[in-house]
């Protein structure tokens, strides 16, 4: 059974309807208690990393995330969802995040030609040949995005995939049970369905 987290930031229409569409099993969870009868874990998520991590604490969400993660239960962080697995973000005033990767989330400074926020389709090329969550899915293929703030993890050895917008930045993450992607898979057509197909078929 696969948990939604919905803790009013997130995509999760969107997600539900893909997830709905492989026959795969599915709850909405919107307190931390819910996380327990989980298989596996999605957190999409869109908006300000500061507003996301109060309604986590407001929902018994951080320690439950945190702890199902512990457990090694297939996590897959969505946008803003794989930014709140980071230890802090410098967006705004700055906050602190789940911390159960290293590194930071910060803002794009790019040249005048590039707009941010990032909207619109861009290439993944691929870093980790074994990342289950990208498995057949070609070098270079296009993805979605909507975002104006980027992960920098400390260990590079979780740099699942790359892009290249004015800089290379980290659009994919994995380290064992722990999966993140930048991009919209629910909005990224055949290449992002297959992402949250790999993602339901993980063991």
């Amino acid at each position: 059974m696969i948990a939604i987290i919905d803790y009013g930031m997130g995509n999760i229409h969107s997600v539900r309807k893909v997830i709905e569409s492989f026959g795969s099993g599915y709850f909405i969870a919107q307190e931390g208690g819910d996380l327990n009868k989980a298989d596996k874990i999605i957190l999409p998520g869109v908006g300000a990393f500061a507003d996301a991590m109060r309604e986590f604490k407001k929902r018994g969400l951080e320690r439950a995330i945190i702890e199902q993660i512990k457990q090694k239960k297939p996590f897959l962080g969505i946008c803003l969802g794989m930014q709140l697995l980071f230890n802090k973000s410098y967006e705004g005033e700055g906050s602190r995040g789940l911390g159960v990767l290293s590194g930071a989330v910060n803002k794009f400074s790019l040249p005048g030609e590039f707009k941010v926020p990032h909207i619109g389709w861009n290439q993944l090329k691929k870093k980790s040949v074994g990342c289950p969550l990208l498995k057949d899915i070609a070098d270079n293929s296009y993805v979605y995005f909507c975002h104006s703030y980027y992960v920098e993890p400390e260990d590079k050895n979780v740099i699942a995939a790359i892009t290249d917008y004015g800089i290379n930045f980290t659009s994919a993450v994995s380290k064992d049970n722990i999966f993140g992607v930048q991009f919209h898979p629910e909005k990224s057509q055949a290449i992002g369905l297959k992402v949250l197909e790999n993602f339901i078929n993980l063991c």
